[in-house]
């Protein structure tokens, strides 16, 4: 790396990147990472550049004093779904949108969605007034259940049940471990055990 690229660190996000091409030059669906309240900017000017892309809207009433209004607001504030081959020149372009941030990578590189992801959510778009945002969760994640009899309870999360819509999480009770189902909407993903996060908050 040259001295000038290291001054600046935009020819690097934008610059040749051999693993853009191991994808054989079939289009696939990428995540762009854009800033906050610029998405919509951004899907325009990816249209005008002739780049499919896929802003995922849904409804939702304006915070106004004076009167309420019906708004179309991005489902995943900062992200927009890009189905291109992302070969060198098309990543170039991308990023030179202003509002563009990255493609979001794995260590592979540019991580491809599936198609049946991006076909899912559109397909659930068109009940948008019934869809809400919903916590990712995967087995070992701290959680804490928000809602019911065991509410204030923290505990891992152990295995999900998606038959039942259900989830099973241990739950640290004098120094033991205990189990019980729970509605998936009664818990929400938590950074850790609250003594660790009291600690990070507090400092050494």
């Amino acid at each position: 790396m040259d001295a000038s690229a290291k001054k600046n660190p935009a020819p690097v996000a934008i610059g040749h990147d051999d693993r853009l091409l191991s994808q054989e030059n079939a289009p696939g669906w990428y995540a762009l990472y854009v800033q906050v309240n610029h998405e919509k900017k951004v899907a325009d000017q990816l249209l005008k550049k002739n780049i499919e892309c896929f802003l995922p809207l849904m409804p939702t009433w304006s915070k106004r004093r004076d009167r309420r209004v019906r708004l179309q607001v991005p489902l995943f504030p900062g992200y927009v779904f890009v189905h291109t081959v992302l070969d060198n020149e098309v990543h170039v372009e991308i990023l030179k949108i202003p509002g563009s941030v990255y493609v979001v990578r794995n260590s592979q590189g540019p991580a491809l969605i599936s198609d049946y992801q991006v076909e899912s959510l559109r397909t659930v778009l068109t009940h948008a007034d019934t869809l809400t945002l919903h916590p990712y969760l995967t087995a070992g994640d701290w959680v804490e259940v928000v809602r019911g009899p065991f509410a204030g309870c923290v505990g891992i999360l152990q295995r999900l049940n998606p038959k039942k819509g259900t989830l099973v999480i241990s739950i640290d009770v004098i120094r033991q471990a205990a189990s019980v189902q729970l509605a998936i909407e009664d818990v929400v993903r938590i950074d850790g055990p609250p003594d660790r996060r009291r600690d990070l908050r507090s400092g050494p």
